[in-house]
């Protein structure tokens, strides 16, 4: 029997119609469309299952809540909300990099498990979109810097602007490079957003991240979410 006002959700513009299909272990009853073959149930015993979880996380991740508060808002396990996280940010592509622009690129510096073991977050944020459009975590080094850079210069880039830290000098073109004073505001300025917004990049929290793949997601989640 076709269920007239069951659309579904996978289908463009709901033209999919879901009809009954079994049962599901606990008793409940399933639905299958007819058009993609997409199967689920109307009402889910426990709540990440339910239809639109991902988006609420990646709306409450952006507004800067932590696991255990977005876990208890939603009425999920922090185990679930880890996993759904690192899940979100692998299906996140980061924006293209529009060709011939200025970047700035610098550094913002926080820590992973305790706060001796530092890491940094090198962003590259295009002028124009005003928008960070790669970013890579890791230690103070060229290579991490390479990351960022090496998009950068595959983009053509007209000019990069950059702090007086010793390793752009190596690392990027005479001709290119820009450290004149305050040439790097608006990226600062950014990463102040950034600390604001999510407790574990601030300065004096407790909040701090225990992975660095959770620390990348978060942050996926935030800037490209």
């Amino acid at each position: 029997m076709m269920l007239e006002n069951i659309s579904c959700i996978r289908c463009v513009d709901g033209i999919g119609k879901m009809v009954k299909n079994g049962f599901s272990a606990g008793g409940k009853q399933r639905y299958k469309c007819r058009i993609c073959g997409i199967t689920r149930l109307m009402d889910y015993s426990y709540s990440a299952y339910s239809f639109g979880i991902n988006r609420k996380i990646i709306q409450l991740t952006k507004e800067g809540m932590g696991i255990r508060g977005t876990a208890r808002f939603l009425n999920i396990s922090t185990t679930t909300l880890l996993r759904r996280l690192l899940h979100i940010a692998s299906s996140l592509k980061a924006p293209a990099i529009a060709k011939a622009k200025v970047y700035e690129v610098d550094e913002l510096r926080t820590f992973i498990k305790r706060k001796d073991k530092l890491i940094w977050v090198v962003c590259a944020y295009e002028r124009e979109s005003r928008r960070i459009v790669c970013f890579a975590t890791g230690r103070r080094t060229n290579k991490t810097l390479e990351v960022v850079l090496k998009s950068l210069r595959l983009a053509k880039a007209s000019r990069i602007c950059t702090d007086r830290l010793k390793n752009y000098g190596y690392l990027i073109k005479d001709t290119l490079h820009d450290t004149s004073r305050f040439a790097t505001n608006h990226l600062e300025r950014m990463h102040l957003n950034l600390r604001t917004h999510l407790k574990r990049l601030a300065r004096r929290s407790i909040c701090y991240s225990r992975s660095l793949a959770l620390l990348n997601a978060v942050l996926k989640i935030y800037l490209w979410g």
